[in-house]
This record gives C-alpha cells, sequence and structure tokens, in this order.
C-alpha cells in the first residue's frame, strides 16, 4: 500500500522574502512622504516654533545634562545677553505726539517773535503745518521777475533768518514756487527752472552768510506752478504763487 506524502504549510502563502520586501516598501514610502511634508513649510507653525525656541522660561527649569566646570558659567549663559542693552530709539518710540505739538508750537511762537523784533512781518510770513514750521517768502521781496539772483535788498533779512536757523537743530527744505505764466528763456526752459533755481539760491546764500550752518540740514525743490495757493487768474494771486517756502521740518517727519 502506497502512503500518500503530506504537504507541508511552507509551501503555502507568499515567500518569506516578501515580508522583507514590504518592510523595505514601506519604509521607503514613509521616507518619501517625509521629504515632501518637509518642502511645503508652514509660515504660522514656523513662526510658532521658533518662538517657542525663544522663550527661554522654557529651558530654565531644565539644566544642562552636561554639568560645568564653574556653575556661576551655567547662569549667565542663561541670562538674556541683551537685558541691558539700550535701545537707541527707545527715546523716539516712547516721545508723546503732543510733546512734539508743543514743541513746534513753541518753536512756531518763537518764530513768530523773531520775526516782529527783526520787523520781518512785511516780507515773511509764519505759520504751522503738518510738515512743521513754514516760512513764505514773497517773490518780490526775492528776486527780480524771471531771475534767480538775490537782490541786495533781501540779503539783511535773509541773514537774520540765517540767524534764526542756527538756533535749532532741524532740517530744513527750501521750495519754490511761480505762477502759472509760462517762460522760455536760455537760462530757464520752463518754470521748473525757475522754481528749483530760486530754491537753490536762497540755500547758498544761507550757508554763505553762516558758518554754523551744516549743508546736509538742507533740501532744495523745485515746485513750478504745480501747486498755486491761489486761483491764477488776477495780478495779486499771481504775486502770491511766486514765493519760496522755508520748511522747518517737523523731527517726527524727518524720520
Amino acid at each position: 500500500m502506497i502512503r500518500r506524502r503530506k504537504q507541508t504549510n511552507s509551501d503555502r502563502g507568499a515567500p518569506k522574502w516578501m515580508v522583507t520586501f514590504s518592510d523595505l516598501m514601506t519604509l521607503i514610502l514613509v521616507f518619501f512622504v517625509l521629504l515632501f511634508s518637509m518642502s511645503v513649510v508652514d509660515g504660522n507653525k514656523f513662526r510658532a516654533i521658533a518662538e517657542s525656541f525663544q522663550d527661554r522660561s522654557v529651558f530654565e527649569f531644565y539644566p544642562s545634562i552636561i554639568p560645568f566646570d564653574n556653575p556661576a558659567e551655567d547662569r549667565d549663559l542663561r541670562e538674556d545677553p541683551f537685558e541691558n542693552e539700550v535701545d537707541p530709539f527707545e527715546n523716539f518710540i516712547d516721545m508723546d505726539s503732543d510733546d512734539l505739538d508743543n514743541q513746534l508750537d513753541e518753536l512756531l511762537m518763537e518764530v513768530l517773535e523773531f520775526l516782529e523784533n527783526n520787523n520781518l512781518t512785511e516780507f515773511i510770513s509764519a505759520s504751522r503745518d503738518d510738515r512743521g514750521v513754514v516760512l513764505v517768502l514773497q517773490e518780490q521781496v526775492l528776486f527780480e521777475t524771471a531771475r534767480a539772483e538775490i537782490i541786495s535788498g533781501a540779503e539783511p533779512f535773509l541773514e537774520k533768518v540765517g540767524t534764526l536757523l542756527e538756533s535749532i537743530p532741524n532740517k530744513v527744505m527750501v521750495e519754490g514756487h511761480t505762477d502759472s505764466r509760462p517762460i522760455n528763456t536760455f537760462q530757464f526752459p520752463s518754470n521748473w527752472e525757475l522754481s528749483g533755481a530760486r530754491a537753490s539760491s536762497v540755500i547758498r546764500f544761507l550757508l554763505k552768510t553762516s558758518d554754523e550752518l551744516d549743508p546736509s540740514r538742507f533740501v532744495s525743490v523745485g515746485y513750478g506752478e504745480t501747486r498755486p495757493i491761489a486761483p491764477n487768474t488776477t495780478e495779486e494771486n499771481l504775486q502770491k504763487n511766486r514765493r519760496v517756502v522755508i520748511v522747518i521740518s517737523d523731527p517726527l517727519n524727518e524720520q
């Protein structure tokens, strides 16, 4: 009688190497998933993690696992290195806008008093806007028509304006303005050149007559006829628009 040989279980199911191969494929898949997830950085999550590392309180109660030879060094390292550092902008940031307004109001009063004491109110008007203290000088007291050379009669009170500017450290912008009537000469092809040349002439005169004025404080601007203060419809309004404006800047706007 022939006995049948029993089949062993080893011949059934997947071969043994498939287990290892499956594990390998799974690890590779996880590796590429990790690579993909790391390639797309969530900005909010990144900042949150960065801030958590910057918060030293997280580590204050967990000393280093490597002891220092000098325990004081460990304490010094855990102290904030910027704790006693002085912020150069701290005073400016904390400066109250009301204080700045008061300072500009006081400056305006000083300027008005200066103009009155030196009999300059006929030639120069002073006011204040969001830029700072504004001095307005009409053309007829500074220049001849269509010219940019300062007339001799303007020199005495311009020297006094220079004296005023010596006493304050603010930045100064000098603006040239014209009326709407066109000009076309060899020296001034348009009102742009004329207004810019007049502003520059005032600055040159102030710097020439005062050794105390720093040239870096000054800015020259020519606006031509683009910023009238009155409609260019009458001779009186045309005269108002021909002017040089000296702006003693608000320190807050200087920043």
